[in-house]
């Protein structure tokens, strides 16, 4: 009965994601509701004292992540730098290698710190016209735009500002960098499985007879995509650049420009000294000074062209940082509910029959990602509720903290993209595709992904890689 009721609460809620219902009114309900079906008279308590908690606390941490990253993705769209850069990719590889091309455009906006949501309909305009000149099927294109923003750069490229390879950082005190040898060894992986399945794909229905699209598919075409580019491409890209070295950069340097573990500030109007453990936040002030720069590298070379749509920009990004932010938050404060009930702690005791933790940690992190239709939903639920057996179980193992955080941060990314995904709704909307035409090829990028952790994990146990 117990687990009965955790089940249903979750299996609700990805049935309302599924549905489009707004997962920040249905989460509290139906965190609630599990509540009430335990113990009545305790809803109010664990609505204020730890949904509302959670949900604070996670704001806290990561909502200046949520809108600088906005902020940065609307100001590299609106000053121009996005459509240089694809034009210029355009121009250099041809429209017959369209696959690859856009795959490689939509990473690089997204590993510079460019949101999903941002790059999609940033690429979408270019990857149309590209597909319909190589006369590819346009049903290929959401996946084409998935494997390079809501895979490999999402969360297995050691570095990147992307938030589900942030939040691992406060709960294992790591860096954004963690396990770059097996971040990278992933990302040629995913890649490169990727690349080979869409290619394949493409040859299937070329032999087929399927060209761009039927009339049925040609829904939300953009507009004829102007070549002429307001600002050159490397100036484009520098934004990016500073974005990831100056991650990179503030990572190391924060540990050493702070002499101890911690900070305590006093100031006349604090009744106490205010303390911060640098450890806990490092991760965070490096992607968020990095993303400072990059707004400021974006303003310096396009100044009067951001000036004159700012106002409206800034709104744009505030509203959609908000969005996203609460979004994870109330997902967060879910799984801080579910993992209070009895028969949450049931299903804990029984994943800890797994015997290998990375093997356990995966399949948990995975699992929750997939019910929850989100990556950093279903991480936040599975690190709040069992970081410490996973930082116990691996220290008793010998396996580092790098480690576990690399796992943890692309098993988010695996059954995360199921169709109740925001995301994946999202992208299909853009293309003006439906799951029945375009999601088969998604799927297929999903078990690639999954599979690739456990890859990520035996590379670890064979050769001792971080």
């Amino acid at each position: 009965m117990a687990v009965g009721i955790a089940a249903l609460s979750l299996i609700l809620l990805m049935i309302a994601a599924y549905r489009g219902m707004s997962v920040i009114l249905m989460a509290p309900l139906l965190a609630m509701l599990a509540v009430f079906l335990t113990d009545p008279s305790a809803v109010p308590a664990v609505f204020s004292g730890l949904f509302m908690e959670k949900v604070g606390s996670f704001l806290k941490l990561y909502f200046p992540v949520f809108l600088l990253g906005a902020l940065f993705g609307k100001l590299i769209e609106i000053s121009g730098f996005s459509r240089s850069i694809v034009t210029a990719v355009i121009a250099l590889v041809g429209a017959q290698r369209a696959i690859p091309a856009i795959m490689l455009v939509t990473a690089l906006l997204t590993y510079g710190g460019v949101s999903v949501f941002v790059a999609v309909f940033a690429v979408y305009p270019f990857a149309a016209e590209m597909f319909r000149q190589g006369d590819i099927p346009k049903r290929l294109v959401p996946a084409t735009i998935g494997l390079g923003a809501i895979t490999f750069t999402m969360d297995a490229m050691p570095g990147t500002p992307q938030i589900q390879n942030i939040i691992p950082t406060s709960f294992f005190g790591t860096t954004a960098w963690a396990a770059p040898g097996l971040g990278l060894i992933g990302s040629a992986c995913i890649m490169g499985l990727g690349l080979t399945y869409l290619g394949w794909r493409r040859r299937a229905m070329k032999a087929a007879g399927e060209g761009y699209g039927a009339p049925e598919t040609l829904v939300n075409e953009p507009d004829a995509v102007d070549e002429e580019a307001g600002v050159h491409p490397l100036i484009a890209l520098l934004p990016l650049l500073v974005v990831g070295l100056g991650n990179l950069a503030l990572t190391m340097a924060i540990p050493r420009m702070v002499p101890g573990a911690e900070i305590s500030v006093s100031l006349a109007g604090l009744a106490e000294p205010l303390v911060v453990k640098v450890a806990q936040v490092a991760a965070l002030w490096a992607v968020e000074g990095a993303l400072l720069a990059g707004i400021g590298t974006i303003l310096l070379f396009a100044f009067p062209v951001v000036a004159r749509r700012f106002a409206e920009g800034s709104r744009a990004a505030v509203g959609g940082a908000l969005l996203a932010g609460m979004n994870t938050a109330v997902e967060y404060g879910f799984g801080a509910v579910i993992a209070a009930l009895p028969g949450f702690l049931l299903v804990k005791e029984a994943l800890k029959t797994v015997p290998d933790p990375l093997v356990n940690e995966a399949i948990t992190v995975t699992s929750l990602a997939g019910i929850t239709g989100s990556a950093s939903g279903g991480l936040s639920i599975a690190l709040a509720a069992m970081a410490e057996q996973f930082v116990a179980a691996g220290d008793a193992a010998g396996i580092p903290r790098e480690v576990l955080h690399r796992v943890a941060s692309m098993a988010s990314g695996g059954m995360d993209s199921l169709p109740h995904n925001g995301a994946i709704i999202t992208l299909l909307a853009v293309t003006g595709l439906t799951h029945r035409q375009a999601y088969k090829d998604i799927f297929a990028l999903t078990l690639i992904k999954t599979l690739t952790v456990f890859v990520v994990i035996a590379v670890y146990y064979l050769t001792g890689l971080v």
